[in-house]
């Protein structure tokens, strides 16, 4: 039907996630529109089809700048499959009148596992003790990483659902938990029985094993530096599962490199992934492929919920999980 509404899913070319049949975004949009799998670089230049799209679903963090939104004449929502929105210029997007949508809850159990797995690997130094055992060999070489984990402050950057998560498990573990977060109502910490910092270097000074959660964006970017690493207190260990930039790649690796830090755990990392063998070789560095909110069921209602939103967006309904409204509706013409 030459009338009838496009979805436009679009995914990396180099590294796709997504499946061309997209069985699951049909599943939910039925016949309402039409559901078509596009691949894009990463330079911010889309297919020509999706020009004309009246949804994009957005895989990945291709940028959407201004220059391509207003290229979008048609478009009703761009719905970023994941949490993250960093990639699309979401002021550009409500200028024009493009509501943005994200999914924010889809990986909250993955991302807290992931982050709390990392930093278990670093405490209980699990990859040397791998590889020790693997070479036939029983020298505790890193006795002195091995930490107790009820003797460790886990100090956590942003208390939303993930960081919330996160708080939680770590709380069960016996660590002694405290988080800073400027934009939380007083009285939050003892609602899930975990202590407040009052600022980020107040929180820094205190902490053992530092699991980031807080949103990219003009605040946060590059937040932690060599100042922010060396205010740690020693052998500290530092997880990143939200977004690389928030964390100066050169002086965490410089930190790993001299020994002012003793582990570090990143699924997510400036730039990424990792550019050189000799950032690859960087000791007691755990790297993970920017994969903690990944599994099975958390990628399946991913996608259920950005093609519901996508929906949703084609029928005239209300949206969910608009990020930058509110958006005055516009016309298509």
């Amino acid at each position: 039907m030459p009338d009838q509404p496009l979805i436009a899913i679009i995914d990396w070319k180099s590294s796709p996630l997504s499946e061309p049949e997209a069985l699951v975004e049909r599943r939910v949009i039925g016949d309402a529109a039409r559901v078509e799998s596009y691949l894009a670089d990463m330079d911010g230049i889309l297919p020509d089809p999706v020009y004309q799209a009246d949804a994009i679903l957005l895989w990945h963090n291709i940028p959407i700048g201004a220059p391509t939104l207003e290229k979008l004449s048609r478009c009703q929502a761009i719905i970023r499959n994941g949490v993250g929105f960093d990639s699309v210029d979401i002021e550009a997007a409500q200028r024009l009148g493009i509501p943005v949508c994200n999914v924010p809850d889809y990986g909250t159990e993955e991302v807290a596992d992931h982050a709390i797995a990392l930093a278990m690997s670093l405490c209980r130094q699990l990859f040397p003790l791998d590889q020790e055992a693997k070479k036939l060999g029983w020298t505790i070489r890193v006795k002195p990483l091995l930490r107790r984990l009820s003797t460790l402050t886990f100090g956590i950057i942003g208390l939303g659902r993930i960081g919330t998560a996160a708080a939680l498990r770590a709380k069960a573990l016996g660590f002694r938990v405290v988080f800073y977060d400027p934009y939380l109502p007083n009285g939050v910490h003892k609602a899930i029985g975990v202590e407040r910092a009052g600022s980020l270097n107040e929180l820094l000074a205190q902490t053992e094993v530092l699991s980031i959660h807080c949103p990219l964006n003009q605040e946060t970017q590059y937040m932690i530096g060599r100042r922010e690493l060396d205010l740690l207190k020693e052998n500290a260990f530092v997880v990143n599962t939200a977004r690389g930039g928030i964390v100066d790649k050169l002086a965490i690796l410089d930190a790993l490199r001299e020994g002012r830090l003793a582990g570090a755990g990143l699924d997510v990392i400036d730039d990424e992934p990792l550019k050189s063998e000799e950032d690859a070789a960087t000791p007691n560095l755990i790297a993970t492929c920017h994969a903690a909110f990944c599994s099975l069921e958390s990628v399946e209602e991913m996608r259920s919920t950005s093609a519901r939103i996508g929906l949703a967006a084609v029928l005239g309904r209300p949206l969910e999980n608009v990020v930058n409204g509110p958006v005055a509706p516009r016309s298509t013409g």
